[in-house]
């Protein structure tokens, strides 16, 4: 499978052959959004928290007489029923943490690069090296992408792009070996830097 090669312009200026390690397995989407569902669980920070009728305070005296008065029984001002009262079966602080095999994060890495890459959104860029740390460097990159929201990946960043990038919302950034099966699902386009794709490849040879 071959990809656009493009420079830091947006340019194409020749095609790159994906790995195969990376990019020849058949993805499966139900695998895919179990393992991406996995990693937005982990997300998760699962700390929202509501107060119990027991919690709250004040509501220690009866509002009034049990009977009487023509009104409904009562015993506390805090009942749930009533205004200001504790909540019942609400959120407590949690954890929302799942657990999956590296065997498995790893398998779902490559079925979402090559579905991604039979969508036509995987591409190659020669590399990230800007003159100056300004984001007017990567206008013709950013018109070139043609893409609402792209992350780039790479075997080390340049504090140049870095720093340029910082002001464009839809740009992302991440170290290959860093790369999961979410990041590479959520951008509309994933685009490598020569050195990026060879070291991604390189850690799937090595086991």
């Amino acid at each position: 499978m071959e990809t656009k090669l493009l420079n830091l312009k947006g340019q194409e200026v020749g095609k790159v052959s994906l790995p195969e390690v990376l990019f020849s397995v058949k993805p499966d989407p139900y695998f895919i959004h179990e393992v991406v569902m996995y990693y937005l669980a982990n997300k998760h920070r699962g700390t929202a928290s509501t107060k119990t009728r027991a919690e709250i305070s004040g509501g220690g005296k009866k509002p009034w007489k049990q009977k009487g008065t023509g009104r409904a029984r009562s015993g506390s001002t805090r009942s749930p029923i009533w205004r200001k009262g504790g909540v019942v079966f609400g959120p407590k602080p949690r954890s929302f943490r799942q657990y999956l095999p590296l065997q498995k994060l790893r398998q779902a890495l490559k079925e979402a690069l090559s579905s991604r890459a039979i969508d036509g959104a995987v591409m190659v860029v020669e590399n990230l090296a800007l003159e100056l740390p300004k984001t007017s460097q990567l206008k013709d990159l950013r018109k070139g992408l043609n893409a609402k929201s792209v992350l780039f990946v790479t075997d080390k960043m340049d504090k140049n792009f870095k720093a340029a990038s910082q002001n464009i919302a839809d740009f992302g950034w991440c170290l290959a070996t860093n790369l999961n099966a979410y990041e590479a699902m959520r951008s509309e386009k994933v685009v490598f830097t020569t050195g990026g794709l060879k070291a991604l490849a390189a850690t799937f040879k090595e086991n």
